[in-house]
């Protein structure tokens, strides 16, 4: 889930601020970094953060779709937490960089929430982030 202030302020940042940062797990140990942001046209929300892990120096590497409700923004370490273990990522579905899933339907997208343990986004209203 990404993080809002306590006051009546949200944290508002550009999509490429937050292309590059790293992303953690609760144990600390760097899962990678995000590489794109996946914006859903009719909803205007950001669907996916897609997650680069593995590799090395960009070769090998395997992407992943990460709904975007999963991460929690670190504003003060520009990263994010997700709360998954290491192997346990290694066995998400995932795809390779020039072999990209269709994003937009919505049995995938169902399958991608369903293993991170979270409601499809578009079955929630705009306004239920946390």
């Amino acid at each position: 889930m990404v993080n809002t202030t306590t006051r009546n302020e949200t944290q508002v940042l550009s999509a490429s601020t937050m292309i590059g940062d790293k992303v953690i797990n609760r144990q600390g140990e760097s899962l990678g970094d995000i590489k794109e942001l996946m914006i859903d046209m009719d909803s205007g929300r950001v669907a996916y953060a897609v997650l680069s892990f593995g590799g090395v120096m960009g070769m090998g590497d395997k992407l992943f779709a990460i709904p975007f409700q999963s991460l929690q923004l670190r504003p003060d370490h520009h990263d994010f937490v997700l709360d998954i273990d290491k192997d346990r990522l290694k066995k998400a579905p995932g795809f390779d960089k020039n072999n990209w899933p269709s994003t937009a339907d919505r049995k995938w997208g169902a399958q991608i929430h369903e293993f991170y343990g979270q409601r499809p986004y578009w079955e929630t209203s705009s306004t239920s982030r946390v």
